[in-house]
C-alpha cells in the first residue's frame, strides 16, 4: 500500500518533527493520519502499514542498524561487522569526522549492503531526533542501535589517570573527587549518560512504532562495575549507563526490544594507543598493565567488541536483556 502526501502552502517544517508526528499518526491508523494532517496535506492512496518498510522489502537484508561513533575504533568495527551480518547500516559521528565516516560507508557498500552517513552530536536532543528520522528515511526502518561514544579514562602509573574526550579531541589527566569541577562533571555526564539516554529513547520510540521488536546496545565500562580512585565522574557515568540499560530493558521487553551493553577494559584502538606516550611507556608495557585489571588478563580488540554486539543484535540473543558484558566482574 502507498501513502503520498502533497504539502500545501506551509511555512518551513522541520523534517524530524514532521516525521515523528506522522509516525505516531500511522501507528494509530488511517483515521488518525487524516485528522492530524488534513489541513497540511492532500492525501493520495492509503497508509503504509508500520511493519512494512524498505528494510523488510530489501532482498537479503536482516534490517537496518545505526552505529554511533562509527568513524574509527570500536564503532567502525561494529558497523562493518553488522554489515557483514547482513544489516544495512547508518553510521554516525561528529561533523569533523565526516571524511572518515564516508570511508566506512563505502566499505559497507562494497560489502553489498546499503549505508548512509549521519553527522550529529549525540548529546544534543534535536540532533539525535533528526538522526533517527534520517536513518528511517534512508534505510526504511530501525532494528538495531549500537551507541558507541564516551569521554573515557584509563589507568596510568602512580595512580594517575588520563581522560580522553572524542568530542574535544584532547587528553588530560583526570582528577581527585576533591578537584573535579562542576563543569567537568556535567560534561562527562552530558556525553556518557545524556547521549546514551537520547539514543535509547529515540531508538525505542521508533522500534515501538514499527511493532517488530529490536536491539539496543550501549557502551559502559569495567569502570561501571568497579569504582576507582581519581576518576569519580567517569565511573559514576558508566554506572549510570548500566542502570539506564537495566531500566530500559525492563520497560521495553514487552515490545520485544532487548537492551544490553558491553563493559570492556582498555580496548586497543587508535585512540587508546595515544595514552602510552602520555604515560612515558611503550605500547607493550602500557597495555600489559591494562590487561592485569581484566579477569582474563587480556585486552579486548575492536573485533572482540564487534563480536559481542553481533551476537546481541541477533535473533538468537532474544532471551538476553539488561546485561553488561565484559571481562570485569
Amino acid at each position: 500500500m502507498l501513502l503520498i502526501l502533497v504539502l500545501v502552502d506551509q511555512p518551513k517544517i522541520q523534517f524530524s518533527d514532521l516525521y515523528w508526528q506522522l509516525s505516531l499518526a500511522c501507528h494509530n491508523g488511517k483515521k488518525a493520519i487524516r485528522q492530524a494532517f488534513a489541513d497540511r496535506f492532500v492525501f493520495i492512496g492509503t497508509p503504509l502499514a508500520p511493519s512494512i518498510t524498505m528494510s523488510s522489502q530489501n532482498s537479503g537484508s536482516k534490517g537496518a542498524a545505526l552505529v554511533t561513533g562509527a568513524a574509527q575504533g570500536i564503532g567502525r568495527a561494529i558497523a562493518l561487522r553488522l554489515a557483514a551480518d547482513g544489516f544495512d547500516v547508518g553510521v554516525n559521528d561528529i561533523a569533523s569526522k565526516a571524511a572518515q565516516l564516508d570511508k566506512v560507508k563505502q566499505e559497507i557498500i562494497a560489502a553489498g549492503r546499503r549505508s548512509a552517513v549521519f553527522c550529529a552530536d549525540v548529546s544534543v536532543d534535536s540532533e539525535v531526533k533528526d538522526m533517527v528520522a534520517g536513518v528511517v528515511a534512508a534505510l526504511g526502518g530501525l532494528d538495531v542501535v549500537s551507541a558507541v561514544f564516551a569521554l573515557t579514562a584509563v589507568h596510568l602509573p602512580s595512580a594517575h589517570w588520563i581522560r580522553w574526550s572524542p568530542m574535544r579531541g584532547s587528553a588530560k589527566r583526570a582528577a581527585s573527587l576533591l578537584d573535579v569541577s562542576p563543569a567537568e562533571w556535567d560534561r562527562t555526564f552530558e556525553i556518557n549518560v545524556r547521549g546514551m539516554f537520547l539514543c535509547y529513547q529515540y531508538a525505542a520510540k521508533q522500534m515501538i512504532l514499527q511493532g517488530r521488536g529490536g536491539r539496543i546496545i550501549g557502551a559502559t565500562s569495567g569502570a561501571g562495575k568497579q569504582g576507582n580512585a581519581m576518576m569519580p565522574d567517569y565511573c559514576s557515568s558508566k554506572f549510570a549507563v548500566r542502570g539506564l540499560t537495566q531500566s530500559a530493558a525492563c520497560e521495553f521487553g514487552k515490545h520485544k526490544i532487548t537492551v544490553n551493553a558491553y563493559a570492556p577494559g582498555a580496548v586497543i584502538t587508535p585512540m587508546t594507543e595515544q595514552f602510552a606516550p602520555l604515560a612515558n611507556m611503550s605500547q607493550e608495557d602500557f597495555f600489559a598493565m591494562q590487561a592485569k585489571m581484566a579477569a582474563t588478563g587480556v585486552n579486548p580488540t575492536t573485533d572482540d567488541i564487534a563480536t559481542i554486539v553481533s551476537f546481541l543484535a541477533s535473533k538468537e540473543a532474544g532471551f538476553i536483556t539488561g546485561q553488561s558484558h565484559g571481562t570485569f566482574l
